[in-house]
């Protein structure tokens, strides 16, 4: 990427400013413990004074499956879990904050499990996380809203769909097998689809067998000139699926295995995004079908903006995250 290009991707990427993120998280930080934690039963009763309560609490749920029922080692619980107060500052710093901004809010001497990064395993204890696997055995992966700076984005998308380029774009990092970080679907998708004239496809990293793929960087709003938005999962999820389905382009992307605090899990395909074979064989006539039923590709798009408006309400998040948190240590905390 020349010099130029970096300072113009830079200034207009479109993305979350971190900078802003950790100026606000180190102010929340000095906000003394002891004020918060007063605050959690207001926020709480505020809960029941809500005309969507259900809507919320059953968001809760979903994030966090556990019951007095679910199995698993209360003494490995014990031996792993630390206290909110004794919680070590984890790598990405991002993880520990988004974490501690919820937690705060509680019992210091509660005791939890936090697990940063990309996770797409299940987990044997009750661990709270970013992302988990796609199912109905993922009791102990319990989700909170972390690394949001990254992954929670959304756009004003003023383009109509009919008037993007036929095309499918795709920019992300493929994974180079000389670093052992493969993304085994991108790498078949960049191998069937580089360079067809339907797919405009390309790795924002060098690829030692393939130095063809690597492209410069796009920022958001040069994405949205087209019509359909490759969205593949890395090492869980697409990061780029929020945005996209805030956006007037579509979101194209095989079944989906991982979910966050999205809840992907929930989303329906073919009415909240464009849903293709794994090995990506039917992707031309996926995109052909909409192009030429444009009725029907715009009721996608307004499904995706009625989805993403959930997660909008700054004042339900934090509740759904306070109700998430206060389930998950009075299942894992009640014998402790």
């Amino acid at each position: 990427m020349t010099r130029k290009r970096k300072l113009y991707y830079l200034l207009h990427s479109g993305k979350n400013s971190k900078l802003k993120f950790f100026l606000k998280a180190y102010l929340q930080q000095c906000v003394p413990s002891w004020i918060t934690r007063r605050m959690l039963n207001h926020y709480l009763r505020q809960v029941d004074d809500r005309e969507d309560r259900m809507e919320l609490l059953w968001r809760a749920d979903y994030y966090c499956k556990l019951t007095p029922e679910t199995p698993f080692d209360r003494e490995a619980f014990r031996r792993e879990a630390v206290s909110i107060t004794k919680q070590p500052v984890i790598q990405p710093k991002v993880y520990y904050f988004d974490a501690m901004n919820v937690g705060r809010y509680f019992d210091g001497r509660l005791r939890w499990i936090l697990k940063p990064g990309d996770v797409s395993d299940l987990q044997p204890l009750p661990t709270i996380l970013k992302s988990r696997p796609i199912g109905d055995d993922n009791q102990c992966s319990v989700v909170l809203n972390l690394n949001r700076v990254r992954h929670f984005l959304f756009v004003n998308d003023r383009k109509p769909w009919r008037e993007k380029k036929d095309i499918a774009i795709f920019r992300g990092d493929v994974g180079n097998p000389k670093d052992g970080n493969v993304k085994p679907n991108r790498v078949a998708f960049m191998k069937r689809w580089f360079g067809h004239p339907m797919v405009d496809a390309a790795s924002t990293d060098y690829i030692t067998d393939h130095p063809e793929w690597q492209r410069e960087k796009m920022t958001i709003g040069e994405h949205l000139d087209y019509k359909f938005v490759m969205s593949l999962e890395g090492n869980d999820v697409a990061s780029n699926l929020k945005w996209v389905m805030s956006s007037n382009s579509i979101a194209v992307t095989p079944k989906l295995t991982c979910e966050t605090w999205f809840m992907e899990g929930t989303l329906i395909p073919n009415y909240h995004y464009i849903e293709v074979k794994p090995d990506f064989s039917d992707l031309e006539e996926r995109l052909t079908y909409y192009i030429q039923h444009p009725d029907e590709a715009e009721a996608i798009i307004r499904h995706a903006h009625t989805y993403v408006e959930q997660f909008q309400d700054k004042k339900c998040e934090k509740l759904v995250s306070l109700l998430v948190l206060k389930k998950y240590f009075d299942v894992t905390n009640s014998a402790l």
